[in-house]
């Protein structure tokens, strides 16, 4: 009877225990943050092990190696918790590769790198994408913008900056220059100096809300508590672009801005100026797709847009969204569903996140009863 009750006792601490759903998920995102053993088998394995589930009473978790070693257990043969991840060894030769891209006077073909870490093209094409969340290409590319970018700023001409960023002619740089800058060489060199945007500075229950819309479309929707200091921070982001209040047409935009804020079910489809990496607009068009009340994690995210162990650039990329609401990182939770860093403002995500929800479920009554309307 003892021996029962023990068991019982067990498997009801290794179910409470916090770690227990990473070893059932076999979740490789937790690897390396700890090790569990099981007794009737006498090894300790990674929480992605492969193998079966062990019976929960027969489990206890260890912070490190060493820990588990320590209480007598062996590596697990098939996970080998021992020796480097195979994502580990995995990410280090993509590493290398980029920095090879990075380094080269003209990119490298898909071949040539595939070649470099002893891979078939598909196969380094697919964990390039995997590791990174762009294609070699795309890297590549990405690369050579920001080569631009410091290039306009340190030389003496444009055409020199064109070839110093790698760019075999000028007409290649100019066929690509409005999706690589978002506006002309000279501009972009001139710090936006030839570039008008437009903005306006309206109040919303959040606070202070600014709305700014290049020839493009929005180029940014800041929320503060300061209008003063929202303003700065555009004048920031373009310091010699020509910022124009907006006149009354313009404010018409900010209200519906406004307007979503206050009632997210009445959607909000504007034109956006995006500006950011290649990896950034892949997530941000990922993020426009989640649904007003409902949220993803950032591993759902990373998933999505096909780089799993992306997760960490997936919240760099919320962090550095420009767009509140317009691109809604509100909308994107930490997997135990806890909110975590907000750009704007933990409080304000709480604040849309609840708003979104109340909508949502004040809508589905009444998408059923139109569903029943239609039947009958």
């Amino acid at each position: 009877m003892n021996t029962i009750r023990n068991k019982q006792v067990l498997a009801e601490r290794t179910l409470a225990d916090p770690r227990w759903p990473a070893v059932l998920a076999h979740d490789a995102a937790a690897d390396g943050s700890f090790y569990y053993s099981v007794r009737t088998t006498g090894v300790y394995c990674r929480p992605s092990c492969a193998a079966r589930a062990p019976r929960p009473e027969n489990v206890a978790f260890h912070a490190t190696r060493a820990e588990a070693e320590q209480a007598g257990f062996r590596p697990c043969k098939r996970c080998k918790p021992d020796q480097a991840a195979a994502g580990d060894a995995q990410a280090a030769m993509i590493a290398g590769l980029c920095r090879h891209i990075e380094h080269a006077e003209t990119a490298p073909t898909l071949a040539e790198l595939a070649e470099r870490a002893g891979l078939s093209s598909y196969h380094l094409h697919r964990v390039f994408k995997a590791v990174t969340g762009v294609t070699p290409k795309a890297y590549a590319a990405a690369h050579r913008a920001e080569r631009m970018r410091r290039a306009l700023a340190e030389t003496e001409s444009v055409t020199e900056a064109i070839y110093d960023a790698g760019y075999g002619s000028n007409g290649r740089f100019y066929e690509e220059s409005d999706r690589v800058l978002g506006m002309t060489p000279s501009a972009w060199r001139s710090g936006g100096a030839d570039v008008e945007i437009r903005f306006a500075i309206g109040q919303c229950s959040l606070g202070a809300i600014l709305v700014a819309q290049s020839a493009r479309g929005v180029c940014a929707i800041l929320i503060g508590d300061d209008p003063d200091a929202l303003a700065r921070e555009l004048q920031d982001r373009f310091p010699q672009a020509t910022l124009v209040g907006g006149d009354a047409a313009f404010e018409a935009l900010v209200a519906r801005v406004v307007g979503f804020v206050e009632a997210p079910q009445l959607g909000l489809d504007l034109p956006l100026d995006l500006r950011g990496t290649a990896f950034q607009r892949r997530v941000w068009e990922a993020l426009r797709k989640i649904p007003a009340g409902h949220t993803e994690s950032y591993a759902s995210v990373a998933e999505q847009i096909g780089a799993p162990s992306a997760v960490r650039a997936v919240a760099q990329a919320c962090a550095a969204n420009a767009l509140a609401v317009a691109i809604p990182c509100h909308r994107v939770v930490r997997r135990d569903g806890a909110l975590s860093g907000y750009r704007w403002g933990v409080e304000r995500k709480r604040a849309l996140l609840e708003r979104e929800a109340a909508a949502a479920a004040v809508d589905q009554p009444a998408v059923r009863h139109a569903a029943a309307g239609a039947r009958a």
